[in-house]
Parts: C-alpha cells; sequence; structure tokens
C-alpha cells in the first residue's frame, strides 16, 4: 500500500466504521512552530535553498518532519506555482503510467511519467535511501541525460550517507540529488521544542473537539523531556493526543502519558556499550535531563555505577572534561 493511500484513504474508511470521537487527529501538512536554534537554523537554511533551483537532501531520523521541510521550500520557492508529485521511493516503480507496447524499460517508463507530470515544478522523493539500485540508475539516466525542468528534493535516512560510502547507492547520483542538504536533529538532542511542539498538537486537539485546550504540567514535561524519542516528532504528537483523549481534566500530568515500551533498538542508545562513545552518551544524559540521578535513569544504571563510569572518562560534576 502507497504511504498516500495509507495517510488518506485509509484513515477515512477506518473512521467510518469507528466510533465518533476516536478517529485519529488528522493535522495540518505544514512546518510546525519551534524554539530551537538548531531549527531556526533550519527555517534560515528553508528560505535560502527556496531562493534558488538545487536539488537538495533533507537527512533526518524516522518522524523529524523531513517531509514538512521538503514542501515548505517547495511552497516558498518560484515553482510553487507549478506541479509538486510526491514519490515514495520504496516503491516508485510500482505507480506511474506505463504503455506495455513501449518496448522501453517499465520502470524507465514509470519514473519519466513523474518528472513530465511535474515540469516546471517539484518532485519529492521521499526515504531516497530505499530505491533500488535499478531505480538508482535510471533516475541518473534521467537527470544526467535529459535535464527535465524539475527541481529534485529528498529526504533519506542518516544512513544514506553510509550507502554512499559502501557503494550501495550510487555516489554520482548522490552528488546530482545532493547540492545541498539539510540536517534535521532528532527530538532528544533539541528537547526545547518539546513543550512548543506539544502545545502546537494539544492547540489542534482542542479545536477538533471543540473544547478548552489541555496543558501540561511540570511531571508531565520533565517526563516528556526524559524520553528518548525514537519516533521524534510523530511519536511526541501520538503520545500527547493520547493522553489529551484520555485525560479527565484540562491537565495533563505525567500519569496521564504512555510511552511505548516496545522501541527497536537504536545505534545511537544511550545504553553504555562502546568505550569509546560512553563518554560523549555520559555527558550528553546529563545534559538532556540536568542532573546526574536523571542521566542514570536514561544510561539504564544505577547512580553508583555512573559515578565510576565518570572517574574512568574524567568526566565533572558539571559535566565538563576534566584534565
Amino acid at each position: 500500500i502507497q504511504r498516500p493511500a495509507m495517510d488518506k484513504q485509509l484513515v477515512e474508511t477506518v473512521g467510518r466504521y469507528a466510533r465518533p470521537g476516536r478517529t485519529m487527529l488528522l493535522l495540518p501538512d505544514e512546518l510546525i512552530p519551534r524554539q530551537s536554534e538548531a531549527f531556526a537554523m533550519i527555517e534560515r537554511a528553508i528560505r535560502n535553498i527556496a531562493a534558488t533551483d538545487v536539488n537538495a537532501v533533507i537527512f533526518g531520523e524516522c518522524g523529524s518532519g523531513k517531509e514538512q521541510i521538503a514542501k515548505e521550500i517547495y511552497r516558498l520557492s518560484s515553482r510553487s506555482q507549478k506541479p509538486c508529485t510526491v514519490i515514495e521511493a520504496g516503491g516508485a516503480a510500482l505507480v506511474g503510467n506505463h504503455d506495455p507496447a513501449n518496448l522501453r524499460s517499465e520502470v524507465l517508463n514509470r519514473m519519466e511519467g513523474y518528472f513530465k507530470k511535474a515540469d516546471g515544478g517539484t518532485i519529492i522523493i521521499k526515504n531516497v535511501q530505499l530505491l533500488t539500485f535499478e531505480k538508482q540508475s535510471v533516475l541518473l539516466h534521467i537527470l544526467e541525460n535529459e535535464h527535465p525542468n524539475v527541481r529534485v528534493i529528498c529526504t533519506a535516512d542518516p544512513e544514506l550517507r553510509r550507502m554512499v560510502s559502501e557503494k550501495t547507492f550510487r555516489p554520482n547520483l548522490f552528488y546530482i540529488l545532493r547540492q545541498i542538504d539539510i540536517t534535521v536533529p532528532p527530538l532528544r538532542e533539541v528537547t526545547e521544542d518539546i513543550v512548543p511542539l506539544s502545545d502546537y498538537f494539544l492547540t489542534h486537539f482542542a479545536h477538533s473537539k471543540g473544547q478548552h485546550r489541555k496543558k501540561l504540567d511540570a511531571s508531565a514535561v520533565k517526563a516528556l523531556k526524559l524520553h528518548p524519542w525514537p519516533g521524534n516528532v510523530r511519536e511526541l504528537k501520538d503520545t500527547v493526543l493520547y493522553a489529551a483523549f484520555h485525560s479527565r481534566t484540562d491537565v495533563i500530568s505525567a500519569a496521564d502519558l504512555n510511552f511505548s515500551q516496545s522501541e527497536p533498538d537504536a545505534d545511537d542508545s544511550l545504553a553504555l556499550r562502546k568505550p569509546q562513545k560512553d563518554k560523549e552518551k555520559i555527558i550528553d544524559a546529563y545534559r538532556r535531563s540536568g542532573s546526574w540521578t536523571g542521566a542514570a535513569k536514561l544510561l539504564g544504571i544505577s547512580e553508583r555505577a555512573l559515578i565510576e563510569q565518570r572517574k574512568k572518562h574524567c568526566i565533572g560534576k558539571k559535566g565538563e572534561l576534566e584534565v
């Protein structure tokens, strides 16, 4: 099933059979205001890129809002009055037009169809790292030989850089697509954005229900900032909206929050496994939690064990490196 069908048709179908008031909240497809300096830099980069005609790659983890950034570049660009076609890289050869009587490659026919449809406009390729080698070759052929009047903006997981170095993603295609890039930091690195994002979700929830907006108390804010957010902004949205739906008062506390307990293991987990990275993880945990007690909780170790790790890596009381 293609993502656009899941996002729209599947939700609408389920909504017809779901009990009133229990359908998921569909948010506007827009850039959500945030407070961090990192995101302020991203907003400046969006405006700078939109003023040009270069191809761009938006790097970021799953759920970090890469597609909204890509669409904002399109909306602010001189191509905004022309078509914007969104392609799911994992299914790019499975949709689009193909004439069986045409002796050319089916993948080439379908992918060329996207460029003809978006002539003068923009193509957004989501999760470009999922393109098969055949699709990469076809896309490279189109961009190098046909020079279509289309700007290409891609979203990609951070692993794309590794794929390029390992030659599982064609370097020549990568550098054509990545004439400039934006890297979206994971939510756990910009915890100052958690409250404004949550307020945005709660405001839209209240509007959809015709209710007063619910607020987060201090315990909820602390719990949200301590969570590692492997699903990033998407996971935050689901967590906050679930709490808003089930909270019996207008104030959401930590007790109302339901964090997923079945997250996949991540390479950037705070678990201390690799000595060469443990120092950075300890300092990061302290910065995020604001205390060594909270840092121990994030790292999944006892406070006594953390004290030993700090001595081992010469980390001071305020998270500074000691000489």
